[in-house]
């Protein structure tokens, strides 16, 4: 992880990155795309969560793809952004981003679970460590149809694949990420356990 060595006057920009990317994060894009789509507020839908499976859930395929590009590109574009100014700014700027999604000041610290931006953001900080990620996560997704699943895989096979790939800094990056995935995902890992975990809908559920 980054060291911030020196007084204030060093290392002020780095704070400054890490608001600039945690505001870039908090932009709720499942939330305003359903809103924009007159379809209300995503919470009251479904799970209440604001990512794209369950934008998915409205039936509309479309503003779930639109909600997992946008919230994958914030995580990449903090990155990108940030090694304008070094690998320490692009790794600060992308984890800021991936903490602001999960705790949104404007929606009471209550985003979403940060597998689109956390997959974005080790696109961004390593191609091939988050490629495989994606992969990961699709091959699972679209075997087991469990999206919680496919996540938990998808995070945990992070670490692994920077241990070989890449630096030991990103391999701390992409354990801290999974953590966090996979404790936002508890709920999901007990309904698992329990056999009661839905599954995947490709269409608007009936009434």
């Amino acid at each position: 992880m980054p060291e911030l060595l020196g007084g204030f006057q060093y290392t002020w920009p780095y704070y400054l990155g890490a608001l600039l990317g945690y505001l870039l994060g908090s932009i709720p894009f499942g939330l305003v795309l359903t809103r924009l789509a007159g379809l209300g507020d995503i919470r009251k839908i479904g799970s209440g969560n604001i990512g794209a499976t369950n934008v998915l859930r409205t039936g509309r395929k479309g503003l779930a793809a639109a909600t997992v590009l946008l919230d994958g590109g914030k995580g990449t574009a903090a990155v990108l952004i940030g090694q304008h100014w070094g690998p320490d700014m692009a790794i600060i700027a992308g984890l800021a981003a991936f903490i602001g999604h999960l705790f949104p000041a404007w929606l009471g610290f209550k985003g979403g679970k940060g597998v689109a931006t956390g997959l974005g953001v080790l696109l961004g900080l390593n191609f091939f460590v988050g490629l495989i990620a994606c992969a990961v996560w699709l091959l699972v997704a679209f075997t087991a149809r469990f999206s919680s699943l496919a996540a938990l895989l998808s995070f945990a096979s992070a670490p692994v694949a920077a241990y070989f790939l890449s630096t030991r800094q990103l391999k701390e990056v992409a354990i801290l990420i999974a953590v966090l995935v996979w404790l936002r995902h508890w709920q999901n890992i007990r309904r698992l356990l329990a056999g009661k975990e839905s599954k995947i809908q490709l269409g608007k559920p009936k009434a």
